[in-house]
This record gives structure tokens, sequence and C-alpha cells, in this order.
């Protein structure tokens, strides 16, 4: 019966994110949509992370989402959300599909730097072609439609929040379902015993290889959910830090499961925004503290948290009704 309270949490969390626009500010909104959007590149990493694989180029896939927007919006002057999502997620998977092919035969921290590699190849591109991307100087988005209505002005942060906030939903359950196939087990199963997976006549490379297309979607959604949130499209998503930055909020949040990243993602973004309000010299020494003590404390990230007072929940609620 204790096991029946564990997803309260969560099923709490799901409730305030429904509910937060009827109660906070638009600022605040802001945030959250951002970092809902964040999340399924974060989400992304997370799971190579499983399977002991550091990607430190998934800025790669973020920007081909991102500029997949701009590029629909300025060339082929696409501006419908539905059209724009699938779009930047086919265009980041097919790149995936490319790059998977040399990146399924590697590992360690081969597979790191090339992933970095490739993400630092588009970042030069996005920067020289300045005649196509905008160089330096970005593109910039105009509010996406939906089914070729605009919301309206009163409500249209609103709009593109639940908008996230389902995408997010899709994504979590696809995950989900992801995790619990065989494919998923075998990954899992990646980081502890390599050797194995070979001996029971699955190939690793083919494991890797469908993990990094799926994990290139997720990265190009949210490169298209965050050029819809932010309006403007830079090349330094494709630049390590911003890759190393999704790997740190893995780490920050717990990528041993699904909900770990997306706490990890709502904690970075308002985190480094209360910082650089208060300590704008040093906010990034805040995030390193902050960092320091979760590896310290909680190795396993935030989401362990909860996991431990849920655990202890559990044991003292059984011998309350075993007494």
């Amino acid at each position: 019966m204790g096991s029946n309270r564990l997803p309260l949490a969560p099923l709490f969390g799901a409730i305030l994110l429904v509910a937060a626009p009827l109660v906070v500010p638009s600022w605040i909104l802001f945030i959250l949509t951002l970092a809902l959007a964040k999340f399924m590149v974060v989400l992304a990493v997370a799971l190579f992370l499983r399977a002991g694989l550091v990607s430190f180029g998934h800025g790669l896939f973020y920007a081909v989402g991102a500029y997949t927007v701009g590029f629909g919006v300025k060339w082929a002057g696409l501006r419908d959300a539905l059209l724009l999502v699938p779009l930047g997620i086919l265009c980041a998977a097919v790149v995936a599909a490319f790059v998977g092919v040399v990146m399924a035969r590697y590992r360690g921290v081969f597979f790191a730097m090339l992933n970095l590699a490739f993400s630092m190849i588009l970042y030069a591109a996005l920067l020289k072609l300045y005649w196509v991307t905008g160089g330096t100087d970005g593109i910039g988005v105009r509010p996406p439609t939906f089914l070729g209505v605009m919301p309206p002005r009163a409500i249209a942060r609103m709009s593109y929040y639940y908008f996230t906030l389902m995408l997010t939903g899709v994504v979590i359950y696809a995950v989900y379902r992801f995790l619990a196939s065989p494919l998923g087990f075998f990954l899992k199963a990646l980081g502890e015993n390599e050797i194995r997976i070979e001996y029971s006549g699955e190939s690793v490379r083919r494991v890797i290889y469908l993990t990094y297309i799926l994990s290139g979607a997720l990265g190009g959604l949210a490169g298209v959910l965050v050029a819809f949130t932010v309006g403007h499209i830079v090349p330094e998503y494709a630049f390590w830090i911003q890759s190393g930055e999704f790997v740190f909020v893995a780490l920050l949040g717990g990528y041993g499961s699904v909900p770990g990243p997306l706490v990890g993602t709502i904690a970075f973004e308002f985190i480094r925004t209360y910082a650089s309000k208060y300590a704008p010299e040093a906010w990034q020494m805040t995030l390193g503290i902050i960092m320091l003590l979760t590896i310290l404390f909680r190795p396993g990230g935030l989401w362990t948290i909860y996991e431990a007072l849920a655990s202890r929940l559990s044991r003292g609620w059984r011998g309350a009704e075993s007494g």
C-alpha cells in the first residue's frame, strides 16, 4: 500500500505545472517555458549518461532544431508551430542518423570529444555563412501561429507555455516507453557490461545508433521550442559551452530517472536567474558551488532527495500498518 503513495509527488508537481500560469507572474512563466523546452535536450544527454557515455556535443542538434525554425520562417515563410515542430525534429533526427554512423563506433573520451567536434563544425559554419545565418547577429523569429491562428497578445505567453508543457508530457511518456523496451534495457546494460549484450544476440552499435537518433530528435525539439520562446537564434546554441551546460544540468538533476533532468533544468534556470540578479559577477561560481555540494552529498542528483524521502516514508507507513 505504501508503494502506491510514491507517485504523489510527481503528480503534485504536474498539477503545479498545469496551474502555474494562473498564479505566477509573466517572467516566471517565461523561465518555466524555457526550462521545459531545455529539459528535452538534457533528457537526451541523460540517456547516454545512463549508458556510461558523455556527450559534449548535443548543442549540434539543439542548434539544428532552432535554425530549422529560423530558416523556415526567413526563407520559406513558415510560421505554424504544428509544421515547424515536426520539421525541426525531422532535421535533427536526419543529422543524428548521419553522425550516429560514426559515433556508434566509439566509446569513452572518444565518444565525448567527437560529439564536441561535430558540434563545433556546425558552430563555425553558422559563424562563417553570415549571409545565410546572420552570423553573430543570429536570426529573429516571430511568434508562431497554431493552425494559422495567432494567440491574442494577452494570452500568447500562456499559450506557448501550455504547448511546451503538452509536448513535455508526450516526451516523458515516449522516453518511459523507450526505457521499458528491450532497447532501453540494453542501453542501461551498456554501461555495465557491453560484452553480455553481444552474447545476447543484440548489436551494441545498433543500440547506440538508434538511441543516438532518438537523442538527436529530442535535442532538435528542444531547439525548436527555445526558438519559439526566446524569439532569437544565435550560433552559440552549437557552442561547446552550451553542450557542457546540458551535461551539467543532467548531473544536477540526476540522470538515473526521467524526472531528474526536469527537476535539474527547472532548478538550474531559477538558480541562474537569481544568481545573476544578486551576484552578477559571481553567478558561475554560485552554480559551481551548488554542483560541488550536489556531487559530494547527492551524487545521484536532486531527484534522489525525493526518492530517499519517499523510501523512508514508505518504510514508515509499512511499519505503522504492520504494527
